[in-house]
């Protein structure tokens, strides 16, 4: 939802709180690319940035963070300034209609879906990586989509960096977004904004990775469906945004998949997890069970290729021990087909803090025998819980922060979150913002010892 690092999961993780944190730490200046159209390539960044996205768990004790609180744009650092041969093209100030080239051909993509089941699909779909903090950007008023596009950091999405993706070896990618930017009445999806983030959805499919395409943190409205005054209201948004998705989309085949939602399926003032009692729980969890089945009636009954897409279903605030209680459900779908997602961000003073924070002091290195074991209970839960019952698994995140780790620490920890949900039947989504696994401007991976390790888990059988 908002340009911070990640989350967590686990009954020791931290809600927004955390992103506060990230995000005062998140942005480093990126070079900016043009529309569709040429590549700027810049100076090689280092891992040593931190990267975004959005969290919801918080530590025992941490109040939920008000909207007021949600950041709304990570702030630049002081960059050196680049030579002549490396001037950023600067991001036009209008947005360009989407070329040809990132479009691709829309036929392609027309065709009758696969006869497969979701298990199958999402076992196919090997190692993934999420475009973070470029179209979920949000918490201010902009006037072009290629400003809400970049205003975290990225440059402007181009063919050669999704090449550049694909080349690494990832086979889907999962792309957050932030659809009330530029909104207008009744909820109406700016053309402009949809036309953008289909063109790049396009342009990922023309490189023969798949897609995962969500409604992300959004701006926070989220609360809402909590508060009786304004649960209806929120609901009606939420049928108006995928009613035009579904159409928008409608034609595609298989290799598009719809998520529910991201990370927001929790309600702290319903249900206080970390409050050791429980009033409350049981309306939480029906209230997302609901917001989930929604989700599936739009979709199925939208007809077209939608009638049989496979898709996603947000686990209780994607985490893993919440999303294996027994209140949460998944709902009732007349094709079955679809999968579960949950996030990876477990211990979070390693995952998520490069620094103290007021809620946990930061971890620098990852690997004992307790926390590989740890890692493991956490994958063979959801093993037990939805694999070998049937139902697909998408770690739709799993990520690091990158600042003051000892040596290796980020590697080990990432290829053996990787390895541990490949090796028991899951899709592992890596979570990615500009320039800190992926180089943007580059194209390419930064770390080509961290791309080998996490590709290697493609040679386990399963």
């Amino acid at each position: 939802m908002r340009g911070d690092m990640r989350k967590f999961v686990s009954k020791r993780s931290m809600g927004k709180s955390w992103k506060r944190t990230l995000c005062a730490v998140l942005g480093s200046a990126m070079v900016l690319a043009g529309c569709g159209g040429e590549d700027a390539v810049g100076g090689e960044p280092t891992q040593a940035v931190n990267p975004g996205g959005d969290g919801q768990v918080t530590p025992e004790a941490t109040p939920e963070p008000t909207k007021a609180e949600e950041p709304t744009k990570a702030p630049e650092e002081v960059t050196p300034e680049p030579t002549k041969a490396e001037e950023p093209t600067k991001a036009p100030e209008t947005d360009p209609e989407p070329t040809k080239e990132a479009t691709g051909d829309s036929d392609t993509q027309t065709v009758a879906m696969r006869d497969m089941t979701t298990m199958e699909y999402v076992q196919s779909l090997g190692v993934g990586i999420n475009l973070g903090n470029t179209f979920e950007s949000c918490g201010w008023e902009a006037d072009t989509v290629t400003a809400y596009e970049t205003g975290w950091g990225s440059p402007a999405i181009t063919p050669r960096i999704i090449e550049g993706y694909a080349k690494c070896g990832f086979g889907v990618m999962r792309i957050p977004v932030a659809w009330s930017n530029l909104m207008g009445d009744d909820y109406t999806i700016n053309d402009k904004y949809l036309a953008r983030v289909k063109s790049v959805v396009d342009c990922v499919l023309k490189n023969d990775m798949c897609v995962i395409l969500n409604i992300h943190w959004d701006g926070g409205w989220w609360t809402g469906f909590s508060e009786p005054d304004k649960k209806d209201e929120c609901m009606y948004k939420y049928e108006r945004i995928w009613t035009q998705l579904t159409e928008a989309f409608g034609e595609y085949n298989d290799h598009l998949m719809f998520e529910s939602l991201n990370e927001e399926g929790c309600w702290e003032n319903l249900w206080n997890r970390y409050g050791g009692v429980t009033p409350g729980k049981a309306q939480a969890y029906a209230l997302l069970n609901e917001i989930n089945q929604k989700f599936v009636d739009i979709v199925r009954g939208s007809g077209g290729n939608n009638a049989l897409r496979h898709l996603l279903i947000a686990g209780y605030s994607t985490d893993i021990e919440l999303t294996c209680d027994e209140l949460f459900e998944m709902p009732e779908d007349p094709a079955g087909r679809m999968a579960v997602s949950v996030h990876y961000y477990t211990p979070s003073t390693f995952a998520i803090l490069d620094e103290d924070a007021s809620w946990g002091k930061m971890q620098p290195d990852w690997g004992t025998e307790e926390e590989y074991e740890f890692l493991y209970k956490n994958m063979d839960m959801m093993k037990e819980h939805y694999i070998d019952k049937g139902i697909p698994v998408i770690v739709g995140e799993f990520g690091s922060a990158t600042r003051n780790k000892a040596e290796g620490a980020v590697n080990r920890y990432l290829t053996a979150v990787c390895e541990a949900a490949y090796s028991r039947g899951m899709c592992p989504v890596l979570w990615d913002i500009t320039n800190v696994f992926y180089n943007r401007s580059a194209a390419k991976f930064i770390d080509d010892e961290l791309l080998a390790g996490l590709m290697a888990v493609l040679e386990i059988e399963r």
